[in-house]
């Protein structure tokens, strides 16, 4: 089978505080809702901006570096892959679907409060291991 690419690169704002929690057997997990903004020009040749909300998830190590350092309105760089998950809805049996960003490396960008410059990067590899995709339903915490 030929080699595939499943890369995303993301540049933006964190919409809110992340939410760091533990699977069932004590994985972290970090969730960030990640912004993007786009601007173009509509028919009448007026500007409009567009802003995309991205569900960013970080495991491991990585996710308690998220945890302690990025905040809402923190500037960020993300590299990771796209995964999508799907269930079945416990009232009703219907397919659900969730595509969210599963980060491999984060760069902190940006000033911090204190008016120094920001800018640590965050590898999973330097992190340890990502866990593989076979991760039960009941183990995450969202």
């Amino acid at each position: 089978m030929a080699k595939s690419v499943n890369k995303v690169i993301l540049v933006g704002n964190v919409g809110q505080d992340p939410e760091v929690k533990y699977t069932a057997r004590g994985v972290p997990v970090a969730k960030v809702s990640l912004a993007t903004n786009e601007r173009f020009k509509d028919r009448n040749d007026q500007w409009q901006d567009r802003t995309e909300w991205h569900s960013v998830v970080a495991w491991q190590r990585l996710a308690e570096i998220v945890g302690e350092y990025v905040r809402k309105g923190s500037k960020l760089y993300i590299e990771g892959k796209l995964q999508t998950s799907t269930w079945e809805d416990r009232q009703n049996g219907e397919k659900k679907y969730r595509t969210e960003i599963v980060a491999r490396d984060i760069v902190l960008l940006g000033s911090r409060d204190n008016g120094q410059k920001a800018s640590g990067e965050m590898s999973s590899e330097q992190c340890g291991p990502q866990p593989t995709p076979a991760i039960a339903d009941d183990d995450i915490p969202f």
